[in-house]
């Protein structure tokens, strides 16, 4: 991949904690409200023919749940009846009903194949919104929260073609005129696919602006989509909305018009037609020899050569050298002669210096020529590297201290996502810009902390989890590790039920929900209060880091998690229930 930066990940030292001891129990108390829902959440099953882990990754573990990350402890969900529905928290003692802002043209009973519902806040005033069917809308919401300055009107709403999702979504002002730059997410029967699950995910990025005459009318102005075999972890767009961020398992590429790959094609014979070699060259222990093809009507008069013991010069006609350069070894200059052929082909033949050092090229980083090989240097060449292979995979087993023993790893610290990288896409080019190779850090879950900047995303580093926040605008500082919760990646590993991850924008906690009723609570290490000492090493502890558990009543599996500084919102099928966790200032 020419031009791409492999970049790696820098976290801060000073947010890491060598020793830190682990979690303590608490048994405070935590205060949990519960709203019963008027109506039941749109919840939509996975079909038959959806049977995929891609499927369930991006519909059966879907968050129907939308934090509204511009305003404070703002959350809003879809029922059955395709009401957007809102719950504004200001006083947990004073809770109103989830209050209706808007409702769905269609209906939603009548599309056989559709999707959940979903939106994304692009702005303090807009928000995209799919209903599941394949059709987009834009609304502009007004200053949402409050129910005086709330009222979504649909701006634009266009059938898009197949059913997706709204991964992303923002909104930003170029060139004078309003747009608005949508992510939507599908996964597709791929007829090409005869080996893999038969399935591949698209990304679709669609970029939508207002007219420049006026009348406040929005039209798409460019589509583009990106291909991969595996759900995206984290997609993203710029503020800017220049560029992409990705995070996946497998690779993404952008698909190509039927336009682009003429020019692509015409530009690869330009390019083949170019990589044709310059000279081909051969050796022997002895002596090498040049083979150079040469224009028509070339005559001895318009060929000058020019030897020396380190160095070649080859001109024809008085033009900018054809070859020109130092030899990889020493040759003795004066033995050098060259000729025409017949075929009209210039031979020249160098006497090497040193004689049976075998040149692995000719002139140093020219890399325009071809080396020729007979079959016996061929032979010769692998008989020498023989000792360095085996036809038995592991030929001394009584070998001391063997590479890795992967049954000494714990069950908790083997996951599927060795293969993942992020890469960053250039909206112009279409071509990733930067790429990361995730590893061992395995993807856990992302967060807004800051709305006018991308979403964050945390990392397993080690048994920690940290969070980093790109920065799309700071090429010397594209991801800042901003974060770290102590041992959360070691935690959240041993939560075989675990289906959803978040954590507080300031950092103060940490949060993981089963299917059913748990949710754990991880504070972050704070002061004690009272003197407290480690009897193995007898010394005083200064701070100490809770979990804390809430166990829900209620018997319907967790559809929505979220994450603010003060609460968690948890949605069931019929019930919000809201979880103090810190008090306010």
């Amino acid at each position: 991949m020419a031009g791409v930066a492999h970049c790696s990940l820098q976290a801060k030292r000073l947010l890491l904690d060598p020793k830190f001891e682990g979690y303590k129990l608490s048994l405070e108390p935590l205060a949990c409200y519960q709203l019963g829902l008027d109506a039941a959440v749109a919840e939509v099953q996975l079909r038959d023919d959806q049977y995929t882990l891609e499927h369930m990754r991006a519909f059966g573990m879907y968050n129907y749940l939308h934090l509204d990350s511009w305003y404070q402890d703002n959350v809003y969900y879809v029922d059955q009846f395709g009401r957007v529905m809102n719950l504004s928290v200001t006083l947990d003692t004073a809770l109103q009903k989830p209050r209706e802002v808007f409702r769905l043209p269609t209906d939603l009973t009548a599309c056989d194949n559709r999707l959940c519902a979903s939106m994304h806040f692009s702005s303090s005033t807009w928000v995209t919104l799919s209903d599941g069917t394949g059709r987009l809308y834009l609304i502009k919401s007004g200053k949402r929260g409050s129910s005086a300055s709330e009222k979504w009107e649909i701006v634009f709403n266009e059938e898009m073609g197949s059913p997706f999702i709204v991964a992303h979504s923002v909104s930003f002002i170029k060139s004078d005129a309003h747009s608005l730059t949508v992510l939507l997410l599908r996964v597709e029967k791929d007829e090409l696919d005869t080996k893999g699950s038969g399935f591949h995910v698209t990304l679709e990025w669609v970029t939508i602006a207002e007219r420049k005459e006026g009348g406040h009318r929005y039209d798409i102005i460019k589509r583009r989509v990106l291909q991969g075999k595996s759900v995206p972890h984290y997609a993203a767009i710029e503020p800017s909305g220049d560029g992409l961020m990705i995070v996946s398992h497998k690779p993404f590429t952008f698909m190509q018009s039927e336009s682009d790959k003429l020019e692509e094609n015409d530009d690869a014979k330009v390019s083949n037609e170019k990589k044709d070699p310059l000279y081909y060259w051969q050796q022997t222990e002895d002596d090498v020899t040049i083979t150079v093809h040469l224009p028509q009507d070339t005559t001895k008069d318009d060929i000058k050569v020019r030897f020396s013991p380190d160095n070649i010069c080859v001109t024809l006609k008085d033009q900018t050298p054809l070859m020109e350069g130092n030899l990889y070894s020493s040759v003795d200059h004066e033995s050098c002669t060259w000729i025409i052929r017949e075929n009209k082909s210039l031979e020249i033949s160098l006497i090497k210096k040193n004689e049976g050092c075998r040149w692995p090229e000719l002139i140093i980083g020219d890399t325009r020529g071809e080396l020729i090989m007979d079959p016996s240097q061929c032979s010769e060449i692998a008989e020498s590297l023989m000792h360095l292979t085996s036809e038995v995979m592991n030929p001394n087993p009584e070998k001391e201290n063997p590479p890795c023993n992967a049954q000494e790893l714990e069950e908790c610290d083997a996951f599927l996502e060795d293969g993942a990288s992020l890469c960053r896409f250039d909206g112009d080019t279409l071509k990733v810009t930067h790429i990361i190779n995730l590893g061992s850090n395995q993807y856990l879950f992302s967060v807004v902390v800051n709305p006018k900047e991308m979403p964050c995303f945390c990392l397993r580093h080690d048994v920690d989890a940290l969070l980093w926040q790109p920065h799309s605008d700071q090429p010397e500082n594209m991801w800042e590790h901003i974060a770290t919760f102590n041992a959360l990646g070691y935690v959240q590993a041993s939560k075989q039920d675990k289906k959803f991850m978040a954590c507080a924008p300031d950092y103060s906690y940490a949060a993981l929900c089963e299917c059913l009723r748990r949710v754990f609570i991880y504070r972050q290490p704070t002061p004690l209060a009272t003197v407290l000492y480690n009897r193995k090493e007898g010394r005083q502890v200064g701070q100490v880091a809770k979990q804390l558990v809430a166990t829900l009543e209620a018997n319907d599996p967790i559809l929505g998690f979220q994450a603010t500084s003060e609460r968690l919102f948890v949605l069931t099928t019929k019930t919000l229930f809201l979880i103090k966790v810190n008090s306010g200032n």
